[in-house]
């Protein structure tokens, strides 16, 4: 991609060839001027494999390369200098005039971007932590290809003063670049971790040791060893709002790794339910064709954070059959640290996964019988308060979810619902 006649890594910053690496992956972003620089060198002192997508976009177009022989052929010699390098600008006059030679540079570059990444990884150990140092990660709509995303932010003032200070920029050309790159809101919704980058260098990294030590590595070991979360006891908390942006982060790495054995992928369980008290564990759901499917992409779910759980998994028939008929399913648990996931794999030649979707728009349409379930969970969550897991919470509030199938059931054929 070209950005103000410079070529830059943007959506092309990989490619596929690298998204099945097992190490975890960490993407970097943040806007111009935000500090992202200092948040990448701290991580590579704390041991982390760090790739920059920039470095890599000017390397494979380096005097001497087939990239830039190929774009010499494509666009002409006067895109060089007389010192026979790129002449960034000159390319980027001739790139932009129409969609189709920006689609001829951009065939040139990501292939070769791609293959350097994919290299670059490959050098890495299996325990290793690749960061990412990506630009515009956010505007290609890159998170689903990361374990953890983390944006660098600084608010626009000290932006301006360090792209003023760095690099001489005026403060007008500044606050041009800043306008014409993701807008905070765009950042907030694809980051996992925010680091607040506006004050003075020894503050963002001690946001980055802490997050290192409590957060990344013990990710990494998760992942690599396949260790499930440890129980706990059911502790509620107030619904939070970030938990349907931070579900639907999640649903994408979930749709990623499962690729075309994804029917659907949602978010359920009280998280989903607007107003509604719940243990801070997001409850998703990925439909199948079949268990045989599920098996199938156990692995690639695990290596994208989504651990799979040994033993035998199911949920308790609602349709008359008595045990030991199950509704077998495949568990994952999420292996990040700090964000709690429980990843439930159902066939869609069964009846459990709609199950799942009406409980959850029933209780979205009917707020007296989620205020009714909500005093139920607390009640119990306190009587279980001391218990070293929450299954005896969750199989004493069973009753009462069965009994609201049965409502809901009536709701939907009333409505028409579908799912």
């Amino acid at each position: 991609m070209l950005d103000n006649g410079s070529i830059d890594a943007g959506e092309c910053a990989g490619g596929d060839d690298w998204l099945n690496a097992r190490m975890l992956r960490v993407g970097l972003t943040g806007g111009i001027g935000a500090g992202k620089s200092t948040v990448a060198v701290r991580l590579a002192e704390l041991g982390a494999t760090v790739i920059d997508a920039d470095r890599i976009a000017r390397e494979v177009v380096e005097p001497g390369t087939d990239g830039l022989a190929e774009v010499v052929e494509a666009f002409g010699k006067d895109v060089l200098t007389a010192d026979g390098e790129l002449d960034r600008a000159a390319l980027a006059a001739r790139a932009f005039a129409d969609d189709e030679s920006r689609a001829r540079l951009n065939a040139i570059t990501h292939p070769r971007i791609g293959r350097r990444t994919a290299e670059l990884m490959a050098q890495a150990s299996a325990d290793a932590v690749v960061v990412h140092d990506v630009p515009l990660l956010v505007e290609g709509g890159m998170g689903a290809s990361y374990h953890l995303v983390l944006v660098v932010d600084a608010d626009e003032e000290t932006r301006v003063r360090r792209l003023g200070e760095s690099r001489g920029m005026a403060a007008e050309d500044a606050r041009s670049r800043i306008a014409a790159q993701a807008t905070r809101a765009q950042r907030e919704a694809a980051a996992d971790v925010w680091l607040d980058n506006s004050g003075t260098a020894d503050l963002v990294q001690a946001q980055v040791d802490a997050l290192w030590h409590e957060r990344i590595v013990p990710f990494e070991a998760n992942v690599r060893l396949r260790q499930p979360r440890a129980p706990k006891p059911p502790t509620l908390v107030e619904p939070d709002p970030a938990w349907p942006a931070q579900a639907e982060r999640l649903l994408a790495r979930v749709r990623a790794a499962a690729g075309d054995k994804a029917e659907r992928a949602d978010h359920i369980g009280s998280t989903a339910v607007p107003g509604l008290p719940a243990k801070d564990t997001l409850d998703l759901q990925l439909v199948v064709p079949s268990l045989a499917e599920a098996d199938l992409v156990s692995e690639a779910l695990s290596d994208a954070g989504f651990v799979r759980a040994e033993g035998h998994w199911f949920d308790q028939p609602q349709d008359g059959t008595t045990a030991p008929a199950r509704w077998d399913k495949r568990f994952h648990y999420g292996a990040d640290p700090q964000r709690p996931v429980n990843l439930h794999v159902r066939s869609a030649q069964g009846p459990a996964w709609r199950l799942a979707l009406l409980f959850r728009d029933w209780l979205r349409a009917h707020p007296a019988e989620a205020g009714v379930y909500a005093d139920i969970k607390q009640r119990l969550a306190r009587a279980h308060a001391g218990d070293a897991s929450s299954l005896n919470y969750s199989e004493e509030k069973q009753s009462w979810v069965d009994a609201a199938f049965v409502r809901a059931e009536r709701w939907a054929a009333e409505t028409g619902w579908d799912g």
